[in-house]
């Protein structure tokens, strides 16, 4: 038996971000081995280990582990930021139905902070 869960199915044809993510919350939702606050919990503090992955990355692409030696490519810490993104959103879609909007304000708001009017 397998300690893993069945795949998601694949996104749509055509498929934005949002519904891809909306389609991966809910198959974290049906196959979630945790419930409630915990489970909530549970899945920010994943953000954590993704973010772990990027610097493991970067350690390995320029080799900082002496007895490793270089182990990674810029490819594998691209692909690790894009695990970031998406976990965050997931994370951010765990809290509220309205993510895309919540993230759409708070991302203007930083554009307008940083940016200018």
């Amino acid at each position: 038996m397998s300690d893993h869960l069945p795949s998601p199915p694949p996104p749509a044809v055509g498929a934005d971000l949002w519904e891809s993510v909306e389609g991966l919350y809910e198959w974290l939702d049906a196959n979630r081995p945790v419930d409630g606050p915990d489970g909530v919990l549970l899945r920010i503090l994943k953000l954590s280990e993704e973010v772990g992955e990027v610097a493991q990355a970067v350690i390995g692409v320029t080799g900082q582990n002496p007895r490793k030696g270089t182990t990674h490519t810029w490819d594998d810490v691209r692909s690790e930021l894009c695990d970031v993104a998406v976990t965050a959103l997931v994370a951010l879609r765990t809290l509220t139905p309205d993510a895309r909007e919540v993230l759409t304000r708070h991302l203007e708001g930083v554009t307008r902070r940083s940016l200018g009017e």
